[in-house]
C-alpha cells in the first residue's frame, strides 16, 4: 500500500481535477451526528461504523462516507444547480476481513441538477471514465430505478412494496420477502399459531422488552392482513426474476429489457430512462456496445442510490475492491431535505488504489 503522504497528494490531485470539471471544493466534519445515520440505515450501520459519544452532542460516528453530509450542506444551503468535490478519510469497520482498511482517503464528485438528469448521469460517468482511463478499468453499469419499478407494479399491498423497496439492497432478505410473499415458502408453525389464536397475547408473561402490548398487537394485526393477502402471481415473480438476470452489454440489456416491459409496463418509464441515458453517454465519446450493463449491481454496498450506479474495477486484481463507485441517489436528498428535494448523482474514487495499481510506492 502507498505510503500515507503520497495517498492524500492524490487524494489532492483528483479533487483539483474535479475542480477543473467545474466543481465547488468543501469539506465536511469528521465526527458526524449518530442520528441522521441511524434514522437512514438504521441499527444496521453500527456494525460498520466507528461510534462514539459526546456529553452535548450525543453518539457521533467517524465520517463513514462523504455524500451523507454533503446533501446535509447542500440542501441546508447550497444553490441550484450546484456542483461539488472534496477529499479526505472514511472509516469503516471490519470485523471479517483483517486485510481490507478500515480507514482510507476518498475524491468525490457530486452534481446537483434538476434541468436534465440523464445528463448529470452522463456527465459525472464521462469524467470519472477519463479520469480512471490511464489504468484501463472495467466500468460496470446498472439502474436500480428499474427494479423499485417493477417492484411499485406488482399486484400487491401497499405494505409488501414498502417491505421489498425497504430490502433491495439486501438481496437474501428481498429474495426471502418474494418467495413468503410469492406463497413458496410456508409460514413457520410458531407464527402460523400466533396468528391463528384468538387472542395472542393470552397467557403471555410480563412484559420485560421495550415494545409495549399496544405495539405488538398492532404489529400482530399488520401480520394477520399479509398472511390473507392473495400471494403475488407467479408470472409477476417471473418478470421480476428475468429482470434481476439481466447481464449484457448496454445496448443489448436495454433490447432484453424492452422485451419484458412489453409484459412489465410498470418498468416502461424507466427502461425509457436507461436508453436516453445511454444516448447521453454514446454522445461523451463512451463505447455503449462494449459497457457492461447488470439489472442487479449495486445492490449489495450502494444503499442510498435508487437509480443509475456504476464502478471501476481492476480485473487483473479481483482482491481489489472497485476504484470507483458512484451513481443517482434522489431519494436521500428527500429524506434530509425536510420537504424539499432535487435530484442528484455523484461518486467517489479511493486514490491510494489509484497510487497501487499505478504501481507507485
Amino acid at each position: 500500500m502507498p505510503e500515507r503522504a503520497a495517498i492524500r497528494a492524490e487524494a489532492m490531485r483528483l479533487r483539483a481535477r474535479f475542480e477543473q470539471a467545474g466543481a465547488t471544493p468543501v469539506e465536511t466534519a469528521i465526527l458526524q451526528p449518530a442520528e441522521v445515520l441511524l434514522d437512514l440505515y438504521g441499527e444496521d450501520i453500527r456494525a460498520r461504523a466507528y461510534v462514539t459519544s459526546d456529553a452535548l452532542r450525543g453518539e457521533q460516528m467517524l465520517r463513514p462516507d462523504f455524500t451523507v453530509p454533503v446533501v446535509q450542506m447542500h440542501m441546508e444551503h447550497g444553490a441550484e444547480p450546484a456542483c461539488y468535490t472534496y477529499a479526505g478519510e472514511v472509516f469503516r469497520r471490519q470485523e471479517d476481513d483483517p486485510d481490507r482498511a478500515n480507514e482510507y482517503y476518498q475524491s468525490g464528485f457530486e452534481v446537483f441538477d434538476r434541468t436534465d438528469p440523464v445528463a448529470a448521469d452522463a456527465r459525472v460517468f464521462a469524467l470519472f471514465h477519463e479520469v480512471l482511463a490511464p489504468l484501463g478499468l472495467r466500468a460496470a453499469t446498472g439502474d436500480i430505478g428499474i427494479l423499485m419499478a417493477a417492484v411499485d407494479g406488482l399486484r400487491t399491498t401497499a405494505r409488501r412494496k414498502a417491505a421489498l423497496r425497504r430490502h433491495v439492497w439486501r438481496p437474501r432478505r428481498f429474495r426471502a420477502l418474494i418467495d413468503r410473499f410469492a406463497g413458496r415458502a410456508p409460514v413457520p408453525e410458531t407464527r402460523a399459531a400466533l396468528l391463528a389464536a384468538a387472542d395472542p397475547m393470552a397467557g403471555a408473561g410480563p412484559m420485560i422488552g421495550l415494545r409495549s402490548e399496544n405495539e405488538i398487537r398492532a404489529r400482530i394485526e399488520v401480520l394477520r392482513e399479509d398472511a390473507a393477502a392473495p400471494p403475488i402471481a407467479a408470472h409477476e415473480v417471473e418478470l421480476l426474476e428475468a429482470i434481476l438476470k439481466v447481464r449484457e452489454t448496454s445496448r443489448n440489456a436495454l433490447e432484453h429489457l424492452r422485451n419484458i416491459a412489453v409484459d412489465m409496463p410498470a418498468i416502461s418509464a424507466a427502461v425509457e430512462r436507461l436508453e436516453h441515458r445511454l444516448d447521453a453517454l454514446e454522445a461523451r465519446g463512451i463505447a455503449i456496445d462494449q459497457l457492461d450493463f447488470e439489472a442487479s449491481y449495486g445492490r449489495t454496498q450502494m444503499e442510498y442510490y435508487d437509480g443509475f450506479v456504476f464502478g471501476f474495477y481492476a480485473e487483473q486484481r479481483p482482491d481489489l475492491p472497485p476504484v470507483a463507485t458512484g451513481g443517482r441517489y434522489d431519494a436521500l436528498t428527500r429524506q434530509l431535505g425536510r420537504g424539499a428535494e432535487i435530484p442528484a448523482v455523484g461518486g467517489v474514487i479511493r486514490p491510494g488504489l489509484v497510487l497501487g495499481l499505478r504501481g507507485e510506492p
